[in-house]
């Protein structure tokens, strides 16, 4: 028998979760001690004993930094109308108060975070880190992604759930899981024929501190639950739409270098972040795995704009078929194409290292495939040359690119207002990875590789040094 203590505090919880999920989609309504408390239906003073306890923060503080954090979240996006438009928005009386709170919890000013946030925040959460450092790690965290993920951007429907809600305190999930089985075994609703067990962020881990991420712990149901949930067990979903999509199988203390290498892998293939749960699916019981290691999808949420395609092969490990020389291009698979590609960054990498840098060969997209290629000096300039191959055309090009939309931009308007015209300037930097590009070769014939690449070589090369003059 349940002792009244027990009883009282699963009531608790259960009602500060209906709060917490009010002021996520009320953030721009008023949210004041007395609105919220008729949402628990507690009195004033007994809600914000018990808001405090449960939650960890006050209730004033837990809304105004819920309220950051969203408009964080936007400027991510690359909002564009006057910053103290949002400020309003979200409950502030004025665009200084509103830049003193900010600056307080991320140590940099709005104006500042709109112009570098996704450079200082890419994915470590809420500290603050040298950009040098991580333009440096970029080759390595995308290597690493290369060798561990397999990476799809697709549509997901919602899943049904039945959840547990906690923040921070991530050594606990384990319980919450065996709880949330014995539950779903006893009630008998348990989706066994599709079980899985789901994680759901209901803060975005890009802009919200570890130790305030509110999540919870799920399994599929093969049938509602009551509105009201059980306890402190509740029905769930996770949102539907498009999310970047990646399967691991690595060690469990790998887990948050998986989140922090993905979310980079996102901003580098020129994602832009959506405003929903991130959520984690796990397929397997690590402890019966021969090797302990899970099985898991990280599902990132973006948003679904021009440079989104949608594919289900996208990103998945190269088939095991080895290279062949094809009789005709036409014959030539993606992953057949991504293998010519190896060769020509092999070939570079073995020629020009020191000196050149290549980066990991982009497979995001069937269309197309490319790599990087840049230079200490260009590499504090965040630019770098791209070669990339027309998986359509079945040509290849070379373009001067940076390595966010400000810096293209910034090199794009020096040489627009230059007497430059020796290659061609793209004609708008808002939508374009390019600045400046060059064809290297028009349809090629890949059964003479050796004749191909000192055709792409002594092509690249000339537009590198050309470039190089310029910029270094």
């Amino acid at each position: 028998m349940k002792s009244d203590s027990h009883t009282t505090k699963l009531e608790y919880v259960k009602r500060i979760n209906s709060v917490l999920d009010f002021i996520e989609k009320h953030l721009e309504a008023d949210l004041s001690l007395e609105v919220l408390s008729k949402v628990a239906c507690y009195s004033s003073f007994h809600f914000h004993r018990v808001f405090t306890t449960i939650v960890g923060e006050n209730l004033n503080q837990y809304v105004n930094r819920k309220r950051i954090e969203r408009v964080a979240s936007i400027l991510l996006t690359g909002y564009e109308k006057p910053i103290k438009e949002l400020a309003y928005v979200y409950g502030f009386n004025s665009e200084s108060s509103f830049s003193r709170s900010f600056k307080k919890y991320y140590g940099i000013s709005p104006t500042k975070f709109k112009l570098e946030g996704k450079d200082i925040l890419s994915k470590i959460g809420i500290e603050l880190f040298s950009t040098e450092n991580y333009i440096c790690d970029i080759d390595n965290m995308m290597k690493w992604m290369d060798m561990n993920a397999q990476i799809v951007v697709r549509e997901l429907q919602e899943i049904n759930l039945a959840g547990m809600m906690r923040i921070g305190e991530f050594h606990k999930i384990g319980e919450m899981y065996r709880r949330l089985m014995d539950w779903g075994h006893q009630k008998k609703v348990l989706d066994m024929d599709h079980f899985r067990a789901v994680t759901i962020y209901h803060d975005n881990p890009n802009v919200t501190h570890i130790s305030k991420v509110r999540y919870s712990a799920c399994v599929t149901v093969n049938q509602p639950i009551p509105i009201e949930g059980e306890g402190d067990i509740r029905p769930l979903t996770t949102g539907g739409g498009v999310y970047v999509v990646a399967r691991f199988e690595i060690a469990g203390e790998y887990i948050s270098e998986a989140w922090k290498n993905l979310n980079v892998w996102v901003l580098e293939n020129g994602y832009e972040f959506r405003d929903s749960d991130f959520f984690e699916i796990y397929h397997n019981d690590h402890q019966t795995h021969p090797e302990q290691k899970f099985i898991l999808d990280i599902c990132i949420p973006i948003e679904k704009t021009g440079n989104v395609i949608l594919n289900k092969s996208y990103g998945l490990k190269a088939s095991a078929k080895k290279p062949g020389k094809a009789s005709s291009n036409q014959q030539l698979s993606y992953h057949e194409l991504i293998d010519r590609m190896k060769e020509i960054r092999a070939f570079f990498e073995k020629t020009y290292e020191p000196d050149f840098k290549p980066g990991n060969i982009y497979r995001g997209s069937p269309e197309y495939s490319y790599f990087s290629i840049t230079t200490e000096g260009l590499k504090k300039q965040k630019l770098k040359f791209v070669i990339v191959l027309d998986h359509r055309r079945l040509d290849f090009s070379i373009c001067l690119s940076g390595q966010n939309k400000s810096v293209r931009k910034k090199y794009w308007n020096m040489f627009k207002n230059s007497d430059w015209n020796k290659y061609r300037l793209v004609e708008s930097i808002e939508n374009s990875l390019p600045i400046i590009e060059h064809p290297l070769t028009a349809a090629v014939d890949f059964s003479n590789m050796q004749q191909l690449i000192a055709k792409i070589e002594s092509e690249a090369m000339k537009f590198i040094n050309d470039l190089r003059a310029i910029l270094e």
